[in-house]
């Protein structure tokens, strides 16, 4: 079923109801999922939540025919989180003017498969405003971001995870997906994500295959190491069904870089700063709802830096033409 305008706006409209305090935004920096989102260690996760979007073939045709992966794979990064940190630490209006932004690019994400895959044929028409396959994106952010913060910081308690995930409705609501799509308690989410990952509908075919090479190529001779540990970490983090859908391997030598990986992580990401470890999105948004205005000097410092390491991400990530 596609999110309609309609139903979407109704959809902001009862996030709305739902938030106290409109200068807090949809959580609050006494929310679980602030807790969660401020790490920048979730990112330690987003290759799987990547890998997992794109084994649904709505998504795959989608980023294939639609976005700039190949050509600006650093810009289309650098967008995407442009969009979700403001819908995570904005104040309300911000979260629904991105909301608003981002309904409005997927109404014009449409087109058609081009290839026999996850019950599809070709021909088939996709739409990125379907409520199932929003649900599946939000779902890997969800699960995965979970995931890097038990990995990193050591076990959360059931009811912290309860928690956190009767918050994220919210974050869903955003998207206009209603409640009959989203299951009602963090089990039931569970056992929706161990179900799909083994569903026909989860199959990796040859766009999404194509794509996975491409995000796991290094880029660059700079790059190799770096991209190989990352890549062995996100094979490691699959889902077996996934993983096995994409042709990756968790043999000895991925086994071993990938624990070679995740151990270097743990052993430093606790000692990191707060500026450091904390995303600089939950540090404004801290300072927004404390009233603490940036100083001047230390503003324009962190847009130096931040336009800075931003170029340099795109240089790193600039493929050979």
């Amino acid at each position: 079923m596609s999110v309609t305008q309609s139903k979407f706006e109704a959809s902001l409209e009862r996030v709305r109801a739902l938030v106290r305090n409109p200068r807090e935004g949809l959580f609050g920096p006494h929310s679980c999922t602030w807790l969660v989102a401020r790490e920048t260690g979730i990112f330690l996760a987003a290759g799987r939540a990547a890998l997992l979007q794109l084994a649904h073939p709505f998504v795959a045709h989608a980023v294939d025919q639609h976005s700039a992966t190949r050509t600006d794979p650093a810009g289309r990064f650098l967008r995407t989180f442009e969009n979700v940190f403001p819908m995570v630490f904005g104040d309300l209006e911000s979260a629904f003017a991105c909301a608003r932004r981002v309904h409005k690019i997927h109404q014009t994400v449409v087109g058609r498969v081009t290839e026999n895959v996850g019950g599809l044929r070709v021909g088939d028409p996709y739409y990125a405003n379907q409520e199932a396959a929003l649900f599946w994106v939000a779902a890997t952010l969800l699960d995965s971001a979970i995931l890097a913060r038990e990995l990193l910081l050591g076990p959360l308690s059931p009811s912290f995870k309860e928690q956190y995930y009767q918050e994220h409705r919210r974050f869903v609501y955003l998207f206009g997906v209603s409640d009959e799509i989203i299951p009602p308690t963090w089990g039931d989410f569970q056992r929706y994500n161990r179900i799909l990952w083994s569903s026909p509908l989860l199959q990796p075919g040859r766009v999404a295959r194509d794509l996975a090479g491409f995000l796991m190529t290094p880029p660059g001779p700079l790059l190799v190491l770096p991209t190989r540990a990352y890549g062995a970490l996100t094979i490691a983090l699959l889902p077996e069904p996934i993983r096995e859908g994409f042709g990756l391997k968790l043999d000895i030598t991925n086994r071993l870089l990938a624990n070679a990986t995740l151990a270097a992580a743990r052993r430093t990401y606790p000692q990191l700063p707060p500026s450091v470890r904390f995303l600089p999105a939950y540090r404004d948004a801290v300072r927004r709802v404390e009233h603490r205005p940036r100083g001047r000097i230390a503003a324009l410092l962190e847009r130096r830096l931040r336009t800075a390491a931003e170029t340099r991400l795109r240089k790193a990530l600039q493929r050979p033409r």
